[in-house]
């Protein structure tokens, strides 16, 4: 069955009245790993343009092995979200990756577009586990082999406008 793919809201429902064409469940064994892959990392595509019609998301899993790490690299003109599951997540990010911060279990991370940074599992004996949603189906991820890393970055934590009341952690 092909998946509609509109460019305008739709006038009158699809002909199958949205029984196939509307909401979809992905079960959690039936995830995609034929994604791209990174050394000490996998990640696995649940919602994309192949799998449900998917027209300006992806989201999967990414699980990444203890101790390891991404190289420098920036996804774009895509916006990156991270919800982390299980473990604990550093990243680093700047135009050296001068900056550094960690996430755990239920703290979403946000990348903007075309933000150089690197993932690091922080924990040397345990995986971290994350749901990955972008903006865009399309695969984007530009390497910065040439990027000079920061010898001692330094610690950022952010508060939104909102929030600016809650306590250090």
């Amino acid at each position: 069955m092909a998946i509609p793919t509109p460019s305008a809201p739709p006038t009158s429902p699809p002909e199958d009245g949205w029984r196939m064409t509307g909401v979809r469940v992905v079960p959690k064994g039936s995830l995609d790993s034929a994604t791209a892959q990174t050394p000490g990392m996998s990640r696995a595509a649940a919602i994309n343009f192949d799998r449900v019609g998917a027209q300006h998301i992806w989201a999967g899993t990414v699980t990444i092995d203890a101790n390891a790490k991404t190289s420098a690299h920036h996804h774009g003109h895509l916006e990156s979200v991270i919800y982390v599951l299980k473990g604990r997540a550093r990243l680093r990010w700047g135009e050296r990756l001068e900056f550094i911060a960690e996430a755990g279990p239920g703290d979403f991370i946000f990348v903007p577009p075309y933000v150089p940074h690197q993932e690091i599992n922080a924990l040397e004996d345990e995986t971290l586990e994350c749901i990955l949603m972008r903006s865009d189906g399309e695969a984007v991820a530009v390497n910065l082999p040439d990027l000079e890393v920061a010898e001692k970055p330094e610690g950022v934590r952010w508060v939104d406008p909102t929030h600016k009341w809650l306590p250090e952690v």
